[in-house]
């Protein structure tokens, strides 16, 4: 969990960016280094053969043969990289980062809404931007050139952005001379063109801000006055708590430790097989003697409410999409949207609608997690060969059959990915949505960082880590065995 990141930090650098630059290094390092590695470790053998026949040194193997052929699983990681950075823009506005995250955490604390959603969809913006370049960056090859090409050719590129940059510096000098007024476009009488460029050609500052955050909250009033809005929020808040969630929440607190113990076991060991069953056993007995089993179970039923209300939302809604390229393309750029999104902006939705309460926790993590499983479901369904397809179609199927008996078959690997990743995400949203006010573990990492106790943050986090990492082996096991039954992996 991110709290588990934030507290050493503060201890050794003290409140302040050194701190939140610490936090984020760590938080964003293990995929460069994962991805890196596996990039490494797929350079095939007889490439690297050809390089130690040409006699190439260690350092000339690495240069010349291992990082070019890795180059687009390091670039993946690079792409990783940026968007957990960014995920951590909020995050690390707890110890002291300025920028955009802290004042969205100021907003959000004012319960300004308008603003706080300008605020993420500034930061949404950055992140798309800098994950189709990188993405882009990942599918370009390097171009070649003739020996003797001129140095200017070869950069032609770099060369134009150098000179459009060293333009608009030019600009900029020139247009300061000229007053920073405000952007006023009515009436037209008080608007003087060359008086605003001045001001947004040397820097966009508040002035020219276009921001609409108070009418933004004025159409949230509006939408939440709506009588039809209120009486549906009101039933499914008083359904959803009075009759599922409290009562569940309720019966697993009631299990024993051991009978509890027990079923996870099983269920790692039915689903992943004796080695997932073995490491569920070591993290749950850590678990029970840590001194936070009730947290602990809390925090589970929150995880399992909102993957279970995500499997019955976003399975249908990935099936259905993934019957047309057109809406699977939609779908997918919703998913890309959203994920994008900081995990903070989710709240604002629950509170607004349903409170502070458990419907309101079990919905941000909800719409946090929805986008793994239907992202999958579809990536499932549209992988399915072609002539397998066909085949049920020349067999006389229906589109139910084909569903039923072809296509989700052979899709379950890929959506068990998706629904692994929905409960890793639920994980950890669950420690960010602590802040509406819950009794699980997020809530005590949350306390830790009032203090300096790193030894109750290490287990803390500890415990969020291991019973992820149940779930993770157990669901990761039985999608390799399943793609290897169904000959998708040797």
């Amino acid at each position: 969990p991110f709290f588990t990141y934030l507290l050493p930090a503060v201890i050794f650098f003290k409140v302040g960016p050194t701190a939140g630059a610490v936090a984020t290094w760590a938080f964003a390092t293990p995929p460069m280094v994962l991805m890196t590695t596996l990039g490494l470790q797929k350079v095939p053998a007889e490439v690297v053969e050809a390089g130690k026949m040409a006699g190439c040194t260690r350092w000339q193997m690495l240069r010349h043969v291992y990082l070019p052929s890795a180059r687009t699983e390091i670039l993946v990681g690079v792409n990783q990289v940026i968007m957990l950075c960014l995920a951590m823009v909020v995050l690390t506005a707890f110890i002291g980062m300025p920028g955009l995250g802290a004042k969205l955490l100021a907003m959000m604390n004012s319960f300004k809404l308008g603003r706080s959603f300008e605020i993420g969809v500034t930061i949404v913006l950055l992140a798309v931007t800098l994950d189709r370049m990188s993405k882009a960056w990942v599918v370009k090859q390097p171009e070649h050139f003739e020996r003797g090409t001129p140095w200017w050719r070869r950069h032609a590129v770099m060369l134009g952005t150098l000179a459009a940059f060293l333009g608009a510096l030019l600009i900029a000098w020139a247009a300061r001379p000229l007053p920073d007024v405000p952007l006023v476009l009515w009436p037209p009488s008080e608007f003087n063109f060359l008086s605003w460029a001045g001001g947004v050609l040397d820097e966009v500052g508040r002035k020219q801000s276009l921001s609409h955050g108070k009418d933004i909250d004025n159409a949230i009033r509006a939408f939440l006055d709506i009588d039809v809005v209120q009486a549906a929020t009101n039933f499914l808040r008083g359904f959803l708590n009075n009759w599922i969630l409290i009562p569940f929440r309720d019966f697993l607190l009631s299990i024993p430790t051991p009978a509890f113990i027990l079923f996870i076991i099983a269920f790692a060991l039915g689903v992943g097989g004796v080695r997932p069953a073995i490491y569920a056993t070591a993290f749950f007995l850590w678990v029970a003697f840590s001194g936070w089993w009730d947290r602990s179970v809390i925090t589970l039923y929150e995880v399992f409410s909102a993957v279970a209300l995500a499997v019955i939302i976003g399975l249908p809604a990935g099936i259905v999409a993934a019957r047309s390229e057109k809406w699977s393309r939609r779908v997918l750029l919703i998913c890309d949207t959203a994920q994008t999104f900081p995990s903070f902006i989710y709240l604002i939705p629950a509170i607004m609608l349903f409170g502070v309460n458990d419907v309101a926790v079990v919905f941000s993590i909800l719409i946090f997690t929805l986008v793994p499983l239907t992202r999958y479901t579809i990536e499932g369904l549209r992988g399915v060969p072609r002539e397998i397809t066909e085949a049920a179609d020349m067999a006389g199927a229906t589109r139910r059959q084909k569903l039923r008996a072809v296509e989700l078959p052979l899709a379950l690997p890929t959506m068990a990915v998706g629904f692994n990743q929905a409960i890793m995400f639920a994980f950890f949203m669950v420690i960010i949505a602590a802040f509406i006010g819950t009794q699980d573990l997020g809530q005590e990492l949350q306390r830790t960082l009032a203090g300096t106790d790193l030894g109750k943050n290490f287990v803390l986090g500890i415990n969020v880590s291991v019973m992820a990492l149940t779930f993770d082996g157990a669901i990761m096991a039985w999608a390799r065995r399943r793609k290897r039954a169904l000959g998708l992996e040797e």
